[in-house]
């Protein structure tokens, strides 16, 4: 079975243009990678959750804030991996340099036997959705087209 990942791309007007939230993973394997690298605040689920309610936990797991409100639905996107990304937007802001995310345990370097802890995100920023669509993971830029298009019909 194909795995299933859900999240929430934060978004808020600024001068009227709007702007989305993506986070950068943490990690040595990430941390000189910029361009493509950039994510929906997002994770894994099982059959035993519903995705929105994955989305909100992953959001506070990621960004250590909590999210309410009117959720905009966005249309699932499956990745190269066979991975379908469910999403969700909502305006909603928050200071991006205050984020607080859960962290991990990974082997570093590889095969070496030594953990290091390391957070699941080490930044967030706001980004134009130009911007965006250059910085995030190439799989995930429908996402932000699909927010595009709500936003101009809106």
């Amino acid at each position: 079975m194909a795995k299933k990942s859900a999240g929430i791309l934060l978004f808020r007007r600024t001068n009227g243009s709007p702007e989305v939230l993506l986070v950068h993973p943490g990690g040595p394997f990430w941390k000189n990678k910029d361009i493509g690298a950039w994510s929906v605040p997002k994770g894994e689920f099982d059959d035993d959750e519903k995705p929105l309610s994955a989305a909100i936990r992953e959001v506070r797991e990621e960004l250590g804030i909590d999210v309410a409100g009117d959720f905009i639905e966005l249309l699932p996107q499956k990745q190269k991996s066979g991975k379908v990304i469910y999403s969700w937007a909502l305006e909603q802001d928050t200071d991006a340099d205050a984020i607080v995310s859960n962290t991990f345990e990974l082997e570093w370097p590889p095969r070496s036997g030594k953990m290091i802890e390391i957070p699941e995100v080490d930044r967030a920023d706001w980004l134009s959705l130009d911007e965006a669509k250059i910085k995030i993971i190439p799989g995930q830029v429908p996402i932000i087209e699909n927010l595009e298009k709500i936003l101009s019909e809106s």
